[in-house]
């Protein structure tokens, strides 16, 4: 259908596009607009707050007098359309997060509130993939101050909680990351303001985020429900436990890594590696802890000290992964070796060789070994 304008008897092309300056009459940008039945350009220009001129030279119209159904047009977005479109360019932009030595995937998810699928994914990385400090990690869906997703998230209600009392030098920082848990989180929780000065012997509420949750799969592989199961108890513990911070279990690992005659640099990379020196860090495998020891590699251990090691305790979890590595280094050609016997087991090492992620996590081990 035609659609009449009205009459193209003053004229249009030359003097519109010589005095209109589209820029001034789209303070927001542009965007499409699809004619529809019944319209023309002088309603489409009321609409949009602009002049048929301004149309007409934008979209370099020849003849103005017609429109028909199913053209797209260029017309001025609203401010609101302006701020929707801001909003959805930097959600799929997504913030940058710039990796610190001991981060992990899982505790960079957690930190934004996002899946550590997601996180992977944006990121073009697998569950085995490694990051090292300075590397950039985009990440997309994590609610701003201002966001609707950000103020609901800050109205929901921990999952759980726990008490933790002020001790000498604590401040909402350094319990946020030693809790896996942020500043604001903590000050909600606790019905404080997030520039409080604590005071020793102060009670605080530390949440623990439902986005701590162990999944089912890990690197593509789905484990068995037990498994989770197991995993999933484990972490619901360890949720509710005080464990050390992530300076109190350095200081555990060289002590023990020193008593068994282990490089304390050694251990505190695989550490480092595994979990970010952090206790509660729980995997689908049910890999628990600072030295991410699943319960067969703690029966091994156990048998090497001579007592049952509780996995689920910071210094016993630490001995067992410092007497593996020992064990390990006494068996391997090299420490090269031993290390990719941790990761990977050291019979399927001898046997196969290293799988190219074992070689990635052999190197990583290496590097961070000599920064510590």
């Amino acid at each position: 259908m035609v659609v009449a304008a009205p009459p193209p008897a003053t004229p249009v092309l030359e003097p519109v596009t010589a005095l209109v300056a589209p820029s001034r009459t789209a303070p927001h940008g542009w965007t499409t607009y699809t004619v529809r039945d019944g319209d023309t350009l002088d309603g489409i220009a009321a609409r949009h707050r602009t002049t048929v001129g301004a149309l007409v030279a934008r979209n370099h119209v020849r003849t103005p007098g017609l429109i028909h159904p199913g053209d797209r047009l260029s017309v001025p977005r609203t401010a609101a359309q302006a701020a929707q479109a801001a909003k959805a360019k930097a959600a799929a932009a997504g913030r940058v997060h710039v990796v610190r030595d001991g981060e992990t995937m899982s505790g960079i998810a957690a930190r934004y509130r996002v899946s550590l699928a997601s996180l992977l994914k944006a990121n073009h990385l697998s569950s085995r993939s490694l990051i090292h400090p300075g590397d950039r990690i985009t990440v997309r869906g994590a609610g701003s101050a201002g966001s609707s997703s950000a103020k609901a998230a800050a109205g929901r209600p921990a999952a759980t909680s726990r008490t933790h009392t002020v001790r000498s030098g604590d401040t909402l920082s350094g319990l946020a990351a030693r809790y896996d848990t942020t500043v604001g989180d903590i000050a909600r929780a606790s019905r404080i303001s997030s520039g409080s000065l604590l005071r020793v012997g102060q009670k605080l509420r530390i949440p623990v985020s439902a986005a701590h949750a162990v999944s089912d799969t890990f690197n593509g592989v789905k484990y068995p429900s037990s498994v989770v199961a197991a995993a999933r108890r484990n972490h619901a513990i360890l949720a509710k436990r005080s464990v050390p911070s992530r300076s109190e279990v350095r200081a555990i690992i060289v002590q023990t890594a020193r008593r068994h005659g282990v490089d304390p640099r050694l251990a505190l990379a695989v550490g480092s590696m595994e979990s970010g020196w952090n206790q509660r860090a729980v995997s689908p495998a049910n890999a628990v802890g600072v030295m991410q020891v699943i319960p067969s590699g703690g029966d091994w251990a156990s048998s090497l000290v001579g007592r049952r090691l509780d996995l689920l305790d910071a210094r016993d979890n630490i001995t067992a992964g410092v007497v593996m590595l020992r064990a390990l280094g006494r068996s391997a050609k090299n420490t090269e070796q031993a290390v990719g016997g941790y990761y990977q087991g050291l019979a399927s090492v001898q046997k196969h060789g290293m799988y190219s992620d074992t070689k990635q996590y052999v190197k990583t081990i290496m590097r961070l070994r000599a920064t510590m």
